[in-house]
């Protein structure tokens, strides 16, 4: 499976941002897709994890309430919908996938074996 991210750009406090994850492959529909983020000078941290049927999903603390992780198999991408976003959220987010029909209980990235080259995400104050 190869991984595209897009749609990351400049955006003021408070606006919005669609993040997409398009992947190659016919079996994309079997995986957990993830999204992580790393800030400069921090560690990649995870965002929000979606399971391969779309049955559950999780986020973390930090973006709950503003930011959904959402799939469309047929279409083999998983987008990440930003609203409201904070100048905290500025980073490189990266979407990761996981095989073998994953649930979205899988938080670290060590668990995700294909990686997108990641889409630069800036919020200003």
């Amino acid at each position: 499976v190869q991984l595209q991210a897009s749609g990351g750009g400049l955006v003021q406090a408070g606006g919005s941002l669609r993040l997409s994850c398009a992947a190659s492959g016919r079996t994309f529909s079997s995986y957990a897709v993830a999204w992580f983020r790393q800030a400069p000078g921090k560690e990649r941290d995870i965002v929000a994890v979606i399971s391969w049927n779309v049955v559950s999903t999780y986020y973390a603390d930090s973006v709950k309430g503003r930011l959904t992780i959402s799939r469309d198999n047929a279409k083999n991408t998983v987008y990440l919908q930003m609203n409201s976003l904070k100048p905290e959220d500025t980073a490189v987010y990266y979407c990761a996938a996981r095989g073998g029909y994953s649930g979205s209980y899988y938080y670290t990235e060590g668990k995700y074996d294909y990686w997108g080259q990641g889409t630069q995400v800036t919020v200003s104050s």
